[in-house]
């Protein structure tokens, strides 16, 4: 394709850019009036404590509305990189390209949410290229903590931009091939125009280390463990670990058993594209049940303490399969993903409380290694690449920053750290934020998408922290109250002191007033009268509890 004078090459975040999670990256090509995209990535983050009732959390593709989208590259099979497909695709349809790994994971998914039979999935192989209008974009095999990771390189007639994805540089994965040096360097050698690249463990010296390193360390403790039970929590989408705590297993003359939906969903991924084949080493659940203790290992979803996942239930007891209590061990072959510390340490907790004895990385720091860069390889990474722009993103604020700092310390000529909705111009010219467009999130909520701004979340963040009032009382027709006032409170305190319910007949008596105070054509009305019945119970609730609830009023007209 040849370049216009009006053509530009430009980049737009619309999620990872500013947080660790939720990636939907965007490449657009052409002048500002007739623009295609390329979409790299389609990702979800997870809800906290400050969103009630809300697990999954994507990106708002709002501004891709009514756009030329010539397709959607996927780089890995993390969740927070494809988890959003079955959400979004009918706001961005276009065909999807990924590797066989990645595409049939792509598929559960998209049974799973009903459009499968819609979407067009295109298989790519591993250093496979594909051309979508301007955008010819080659993979790149990389390594991390899944298979099949690829790095982009997009070239286009104003340049070539290399997408790294999530990566780090691991010289002997346990499965797949190591980081394809030669292309990047090729990469180099022709002149790079940008670099988007993972920021995750930009503070973090050295390197990350290798998952022949891991697999050394789970082989050498669970060897040593002798009796009882062990579980090891892990990612599943982590086969190379899995394939390695198998190994590990073997050696100790412990059959495996997974535990948790995951685990299955990864292992017949990893089958179908011939990376995991070692099914005579698991057992079914029914053999699990009866096996020896000292003779078993289980292998479980849930190490970041999800309520629903394998080791949550088994520390409660609920596992129809795992049961773990005195002289057990639980292995947490994984890292605390930051916001989950709360949770982790009550699953671990609860797992201590059955005695069961606990190994992490804190305390045995080869059980685990991380699929992202540290400082070492990222700073090699460049020595390869030579970009003309460094471009971070998958990071927090803080991340970008530094790492755009690393980047010009290293000799990078510019640098552009964009927020989520930034449009950041890479060619022609110098690199430069040009433009913000609409970005933001969606909630899946009661299986529906709704905006940040939902009433429903609203109210249920204002319920969590100040609690709910229901009023209920019956009036005539001329307004006149005709029975008692009944209150009821939800999360709101009482004690020995003060009991709650001396305080709700007060709230009842606030209401019964609030109502006297009303004349004429306001008494025919049911939303003066609740509005005036809210305010009065507000207000004394405030002096009362230093809360200001949700009121609820209920009037039954007789």
């Amino acid at each position: 394709m040849k370049k216009n004078p009006n053509d530009e090459l430009v980049f737009v975040p619309l999620g990872g850019s500013g947080e660790i999670g939720m990636n939907l990256n965007c490449y657009g090509y052409g002048p500002e009036a007739n623009r295609q995209w390329l979409i790299v990535d389609v990702g979800v983050t997870f809800g906290d404590l400050s969103t009630p009732g809300v697990d999954v959390i994507v990106p708002d593709p709002a501004f891709l509305d009514g756009e030329t989208i010539r397709g959607i590259v996927l780089t890995h099979a993390h969740e927070d990189h494809i988890g959003a497909l079955g959400w979004l695709w009918h706001r961005i349809k276009a065909p999807i390209y990924a590797t066989p790994f990645t595409a049939f994971l792509i598929r559960e998914k998209l049974r799973e949410a009903g459009i499968l039979n819609e979407v067009k999935i295109i298989e790519v192989p591993l250093s496979g290229t594909i051309d979508l209008g301007p955008f010819q974009v080659t993979m790149i095999t990389m390594t991390h903590s899944i298979a099949e990771p690829n790095s982009l390189a997009i070239k286009t007639p104003l340049g070539t931009v290399f997408h790294t994805g999530d990566w780090k540089l691991d010289p002997s994965p346990v499965i797949g091939q190591p980081t394809d040096i030669a292309a990047i360097t090729k990469l180099g050698d022709d002149g790079l125009l940008a670099m988007v690249c993972d920021s995750t463990n930009v503070f973090v010296e050295g390197q990350a280390g290798s998952e022949s390193d891991a697999q050394q360390g789970l082989i050498d403790l669970i060897g040593s463990l002798k009796t009882g039970r062990i579980a090891v929590g892990c990612f599943a989408s982590n086969v190379a670990r899995m394939v390695s705590v198998i190994k590990a297993a073997q050696l100790a003359g412990r059959r495996v058993a997974l535990a948790g939906r995951s685990m299955h969903r990864i292992t017949a991924a990893a089958r179908h594209v011939g990376l995991f084949n070692d099914s005579q080493r698991i057992l079914t659940e029914e053999e699990a049940r009866v096996w020896p203790a000292d003779q078993i290992l289980y292998l479980c979803t849930g190490s970041q303490g999800e309520d629903r996942a394998a080791l949550s239930r088994a520390s409660q007891g609920t596992h129809p399969l795992i049961k773990l209590g005195l002289g057990d061990h639980c292995i947490f072959s994984s890292r605390v993903i930051p916001g989950n510390e709360l949770s982790i340490a009550a699953l671990q907790d609860r797992l201590a409380d059955r005695g069961v004895r606990l190994y992490t990385e804190k305390d045995h720091p080869h059980v685990h290694v991380s699929g992202h860069p540290c400082r070492d390889e990222m700073k090699q990474m460049y020595a390869w690449a030579r970009p003309r722009i460094s471009v971070p993103t998958h990071g927090m604020r803080r991340h970008l920053a530094e790492h755009a700092n690393m980047a010009k310390d290293l000799g990078v000529p510019e640098q552009v750290t964009p927020r989520n909705g930034d449009m950041v111009r890479l060619a022609p010219g110098l690199a430069a934020i040009i433009d913000e467009v609409p970005s933001g999130r969606l909630y899946v909520d009661g299986g529906r998408l709704v905006t940040e701004q939902g009433e429903a979340l609203h109210e249920r963040r204002h319920a969590s922290t100040n609690g709910v009032l229901i009023v209920s009382f019956a009036m005539d027709k001329r307004g006149k109250i005709v029975s008692d006032i009944d209150v009821r409170a939800i999360g709101l305190p009482g004690d020995e002191a003060s009991p709650l319910g001396d305080a709700l007949d007060d709230l009842a008596e606030r209401a019964e007033q609030a109502v006297m105070k009303l004349k004429g054509a306001a008494l025919e009305d049911e939303m003066v009268i609740e509005q005036a019945v809210s305010r009065a119970l507000k207000k004394a609730s405030q002096q009362i509890w230093d809360r200001r609830p949700i009121v609820e009023t209920i009037i039954l007209r007789m």
